[in-house]
């Protein structure tokens, strides 16, 4: 009996099912490796692309900011009746007209800044002989250090060979001024067919309406969803990109004209032009504003050689933008169209690298874009919480 139940629970041993192995917390996926690295090997190409195509690309994106800065104005002549080609081409024309005006009204202060260049440079090397007694008494040691290095890798080089050769000194070429007005004049060609061309594009788009929405729409796909996705996508893009630029639009105008006021009321010159200044680097997020406090506090020390100017020209800058940028802009951008500082930043040095100075004014545009798009994928809504605020 006893062999009996040993036999028996050898035998339920035996049919005992394992033990279930333990459960980790370990989340796994599978990983497409092919598909990774057509990803990465496509965002890469996209990025030489942007970045060696900046001449074509830029003025195409000037001119559908344009374009779209400039629609609520079109679509509001049209309805008073005026054909949309007209309204175009009027609104295009009242911009460059009184752009032209700006910039005529403010020659005389450029002139006067131009020629007062010369003056202000002596005026800084004064000061700097004057309280920089230390600083080149530190250098002049760098230099004679420097020449003793010399003369010590002289006498430890090997004679030179007793041969027939003749000592040759390669003098540098005269400067020649012809040379870089040729260059100018060539560079500012380029600058106007370019703002001809960006002109013609924004007045295309804007005579065209809404035909390019209708044909992305179309060739979205046959699928319903995908058309009402696509739909969605581009007026998000609208209503956002509009909203972005006349917000921006308002608030540069605001900033300039403020810095206007306050730097002919402590008695700056040229006034205007660093208010314009002012008002065109607000558009460039954090860096915009750390340049101008940055120029206006250097004029200011130049202009009247006191530290408490400098501080009084250079804070009323900063104060102006902070406040705008604290207040107003907030007040006016939509919840949507908000991105967090982390990211705005990161876009800032992005473009800023593939379109240099370019690539920072439209840094906050062509995020909203991507934004707007990865806001309304499914597979990219992760993006678009990472860039969310």
């Amino acid at each position: 009996m006893s062999r009996l139940r040993t036999h028996r629970a050898a035998a339920d041993h035996e049919h005992r099912p394992a033990s279930a192995p333990e459960e980790t917390t370990a989340m796994t996926a599978p990983t497409d490796v092919r598909s990774v690295a057509l990803t990465v090997l496509a965002v890469i190409g996209t990025i030489v692309m942007l970045r060696y195509a900046q001449a074509v690309i830029i003025p195409i994106v000037l001119g559908v900011l344009i374009s779209y800065a400039l629609e609520p104005i079109v679509v509001w002549l049209t309805r008073l009746r005026m054909p949309r080609a007209l309204a175009a081409a009027l609104v295009l024309a009242g911009v460059v007209a009184g752009s032209g005006a700006l910039l005529y009204q403010l020659r005389y202060e450029a002139t006067e800044f131009i020629e007062q260049l010369p003056d202000a440079a002596r005026r800084l090397r004064r000061i700097v002989e004057r309280d920089g007694g230390s600083t080149s008494s530190a250098i002049e040691q760098v230099q004679k250090a420097a020449t003793e290095l010399e003369k010590a890798a002289d006498a430890a080089a090997p004679p030179p060979s007793q041969g027939n050769a003749t000592r040759v000194q390669v003098e540098p070429p005269p400067i020649r001024v012809g040379q870089y007005v040729l260059w100018g004049s060539m560079n500012l060609f380029a600058s106007a067919t370019q703002i001809v061309l960006i002109l013609f594009l924004a007045f295309f788009l804007l005579a065209s309406g809404n035909l390019y929405r209708r044909k992305l729409v179309k060739i979205a796909g046959p699928s319903l969803e995908k058309k009402k996705v696509t739909l969605q996508i581009l007026q998000e893009i609208d209503h956002q990109i509009e909203r972005f630029l006349l917000v921006q639009l308002f608030t540069s105008a605001v900033v300039g004209l403020a810095t206007w006021l306050v730097f002919r009321w402590i008695g700056l010159e040229q006034a205007a032009l660093w208010g314009l200044l002012a008002g065109i680097f607000n558009s460039i997020p954090y860096f915009g504003p750390v340049v101008v406090t940055s120029a206006v506090g250097l004029i200011a020390f130049l202009q009247f050689g006191t530290l408490h100017m400098v501080l009084v020209a250079g804070g009323a800058a900063f104060v102006i933008t902070a406040l705008e940028g604290v207040l107003l802009t907030p007040l006016l951008t939509s919840r949507a169209a908000r991105m967090n500082a982390v990211a705005v930043f990161v876009g800032l040095i992005f473009w800023g690298w593939v379109w240099e100075v370019w690539g920072m004014l439209l840094a906050v545009p062509m995020l909203m874009v991507v934004k707007a798009i990865c806001d309304r994928v499914e597979d990219l809504k992760p993006v678009g919480e990472l860039l969310g605020d």
